[in-house]
């Protein structure tokens, strides 16, 4: 149980780990930068300090001064850069050495394996004259040498984490979308079951005509037909048929005129539609889901308090759009870029999934598109669909 919270934890504060371990590695970045071009520029001034000295002493015409300039150059730009240096004459044996990390210098009895080491690291210098020049890195070389292996371990943490937290969030959001849509489907059941149950109970000492309910009945049955259609549909290519978006959107708001609230807090819903046009090519189940999404979106923003739903259907060409309109609260403005997002709702207990359907039925399997527009009061979702082409007469 321990180990369980403990990686839920981490999968929370995984995007954290990962920049923070980025922002690591761009500050190891900066300052091997640093430690190079600080290196280079003093390897700049050092070089240029040794050519003025031998220049100085080509120049001076006092006896001995080429040698005091040598042994300067040796002493005090040579010896202090650090590099251990060995030299040995014709037959191998050390005649001097500088900078050696041995106890004893160039008495000590490891020298010959050292002069070794050295060699492996750079091949010697032959010095005509004096035999051959044995010197290994600077000891910059270990440091930036260090902060490479340690830039490559921040790279590979930085990516490992990230792509775990990658993984992770997409596992829960895929859980989190099952979740919403087996919510959805016992919502999209509940609402016929709820209703026919309902008429069903009206039927005992009821003045409500038989035939007005029976016809109720089997409303509810085709809705619940209608339901087993649409989750048949996930996962499967969008048939292309003509449907008609104005005898599509009668239809929706028929179903709900019934179910709404007449006394307390009345609701109604008012369409304005071309007859049944525009005609678009799409699926009629997923496209009718679509457009109720919206409808009860705007239903359960009127909730406990009323209102009016206008769904418009028009024709822009070659376009064809679809408006639902209500004079309820509207969207908080801190959730409006992520409305569609499934998980994220405005409403207490909601699922957060019909919104992100609808637009996925809309753009995903439709080619259109939904959008939130702008409005003064209450909420405005706009969809547009292709129409469908114009037919032929007798073609």
């Amino acid at each position: 149980m321990n180990a369980r919270r403990a990686a839920t934890r981490f999968r929370q504060f995984g995007p954290a780990i990962a920049l923070v371990l980025v922002v690591l590695f761009a500050g190891v970045s900066i300052w091997q930068w640093w430690v190079v071009a600080n290196h280079l520029r003093n390897q700049a001034r050092g070089t240029s300090q040794i050519y003025a000295r031998v220049w100085a002493a080509l120049t001076d015409t006092t006896p001995g001064a080429g040698t005091d300039a040598l042994l300067s150059v040796m002493m005090q730009d040579i010896t202090p850069s650090g590099i251990p240096l060995v030299v040995t004459d014709p037959a191998g044996f050390p005649t001097a050495a500088a900078n050696l990390p041995l106890e004893g210098g160039i008495e000590s009895p490891d020298l010959e394996r050292y002069i070794r080491e050295l060699d492996r690291t750079n091949p010697p210098l032959e010095v005509a004259g004096v035999g051959r020049l044995h010197f290994g890195r600077l000891p910059v070389s270990g440091l930036i040498a260090r902060l490479a292996i340690f830039q490559i371990g921040l790279l590979l943490a930085a990516v490992a984490v990230g792509v775990w937290a990658y993984r992770s969030a997409a596992r829960s959001d895929r859980d989190r979308l099952w979740v919403a849509m087996a919510r959805e489907s016992a919502h999209q059941l509940g609402t016929p079951l709820m209703s026919a149950g309902a008429w069903v109970d009206r039927l005992d000492g009821s003045e409500t005509p038989r035939e007005e309910i029976a016809r109720h009945l089997r409303d509810d049955l085709e809705r619940l037909e209608r339901v087993a259609r649409r989750f048949e549909r996930i996962g499967r290519p969008a048939k292309q048929e003509r449907v008609a978006l104005g005898a599509l959107a009668e239809r929706v708001a028929g179903y709900f005129q019934p179910r709404l609230p007449r006394h307390v807090h009345p609701i109604t819903i008012v369409v304005e539609a071309p007859s049944a046009g525009p005609a678009v090519m799409g699926d009629p189940v997923l496209i009718e889901w679509a457009v109720e999404a919206l409808v009860r979106n705007a239903l359960d923003a009127l909730s406990g308090r009323g209102g009016r739903i206008e769904l418009r259907v028009w024709d822009e060409g070659d376009r064809a759009t679809v408006r639902v309109t209500d004079d309820g609260p509207g969207v908080p403005i801190e959730v409006r870029g992520s409305l569609f997002e499934p998980g994220v709702s405005t409403k207490k207990g909601g699922w957060g999934i019909g919104l992100a359907l609808a637009r996925r039925i809309f753009e995903g399997a439709h080619g259109g598109r939904l959008d939130l527009v702008p409005s003064p009061a209450g909420a405005v979702f706009v969809a547009e669909i292709p129409t469908a082409p114009k037919a032929h007469p007798g073609g």
